[in-house]
């Protein structure tokens, strides 16, 4: 190689080791709605009792409310959940500094308790009864004072967590729900809903006697659905 071709050689492999690789880009909301790995997590799940249809990831409003892991500092051990209805979010903590966090709705009964309390049981395709103030409010629910029996359309979904605390219901239900699109808001009636597909993740990772923490609501962002 003559002394001029080695020069430039040189020249060009000193320049390439100075160059900086850009960081990679952050996926916006349409990219994670096309993703791969979010068609499967939300697809359809036909094995179910009553089948469940896939998620219209574009009824999310942001790609902040899909089922990620991310970094939690707080005080909480291993295996705890902790209910944001502020940001409508729900954490299950690993205990090694990060958190699943999964996407919610927060309806009224979502902003009206807080408190620690344990899951005392778990359901698969549970029966929903509505309380009898709501039957009062809306007496076209009289239908179902004594149940509604499973099913997709049931206000619980696919799978229900019921929080007591000092052995006492507290009312207060973590469940799943057909309704994409409430996901991320505030709604009308409830507790704290997630997508079929996060409730049933979050049962199967999750015993009886697991500790949930439920944080003070602040006023709703948005005003509460009629």
């Amino acid at each position: 190689m003559s002394r001029r071709g080695f020069v430039i050689g040189t020249a060009a492999l000193a320049l390439a080791g100075c160059q900086t690789t850009s960081a990679p880009k952050r996926k916006t909301v349409a990219d994670l709605r096309q993703d791969p790995y979010y068609k499967a997590v939300y697809g359809p799940m036909p094995e179910e009792k009553f089948p469940i249809p896939a998620v219209n990831l574009n009824q999310i409003p942001d790609g902040k409310y899909l089922r990620q892991v991310v970094n939690y500092t707080g005080p909480e051990a291993g295996g705890t959940i902790v209910v944001d209805p502020s940001n409508r979010f729900l954490y299950l903590v690993r205990g090694d500094g990060t958190a699943m966090r999964y996407g919610v709705g927060v309806g009224r009964a979502g902003f009206g308790w807080n408190g620690d309390a344990v899951i005392q049981y778990k359901r698969q395709w549970p029966k929903w009864t509505p309380p009898a103030e709501m039957i009062a409010r809306q007496p076209e629910l009289e239908e179902f004072r004594y149940g509604m029996a499973p099913g997709i359309e049931n206000p619980l979904g696919a799978r229900a967590l019921y929080l007591f605390q000092n052995g006492k219901d507290t009312l207060y239900r973590l469940h799943g729900t057909n309704e994409h699109w409430s996901i991320g808001k505030n709604v009308s009636s409830g507790c704290i809903r997630m997508l079929n597909q996060d409730v049933i993740d979050l049962y199967n990772r999750v015993p009886d006697g697991s500790r949930v923490v439920v944080r003070p609501a602040s006023n709703p962002v948005e005003p509460l659905s009629v």
